[in-house]
């Protein structure tokens, strides 16, 4: 029987939290709280909070980071965590979740299927992720040729090869890899839908 994969190395856990717009005050008290009590867990790296610009629609971005994902993991299933939790219902209306082993994960749409709703999925195996990125890169390097090639061409070959690369790069980060990673969750997380 196959083991899963445990994820090596350093992860980021981002959350997205939409606040009740009345609520401000007291969810930046509680998430200094919550912050303060995971500086304390072994592992910890750091946290930034990115605060919201519509005061309508208050969405912070949380971003925890440990130096491996059985410390993170340590901390999502640790009864300050959970009380953390219990104390967050009613400030928040709406939360999401995703855990960024490494850095080609930030272009993957992670489902949203959660064990008890706490736990991170791992990512997909090595070689799924490769066969996504070409998937994904090499229609986009021939786009890139087709539309720009003309256009690039009395430039020095490295100024338009750093064009070509700044088109794709854009293109790739988004709608591509988000789009092609969700429609092809069922073959990235086989198991998220068991769950």
């Amino acid at each position: 029987m196959e083991q899963p994969q445990t994820p090596s190395g350093p992860v980021t856990l981002v959350i997205s939290e939409v606040v009740e717009p009345s609520k401000v005050t007291a969810y930046e008290a509680w998430t200094k709280g919550i912050n303060h009590d995971a500086r304390q867990f072994e592992g910890f790296l750091g946290v930034e909070v990115i605060r919201p610009r519509d005061h309508d629609h208050p969405e912070y971005v949380v971003i925890v980071k440990f130096e491996s994902y059985d410390r993170l993991r340590s901390w999502l299933i640790s009864p300050i965590y959970r009380d953390w939790m219990d104390q967050s219902y009613g400030l928040i209306a709406a939360r999401s979740q995703q855990h960024l082993p490494n850095g080609l994960e930030l272009w993957f749409t992670l489902p949203q299927a959660r064990s008890g709703g706490h736990d991170p999925l791992p990512p997909p195996p090595y070689y799924k992720q490769v066969v996504l990125g070409v998937l994904a890169v090499y229609p986009l390097i021939l786009l890139a040729n087709a539309l720009l090639g003309p256009l690039l061409g009395g430039l020095p070959p490295l100024l338009g090869l750093f064009i070509s690369v700044i088109f794709v790069s854009a293109l790739l980060t988004y709608p591509v890899m988000p789009w092609l990673s969700k429609s092809l969750e069922f073959w990235l997380y086989p198991k998220a839908g068991r769950r």
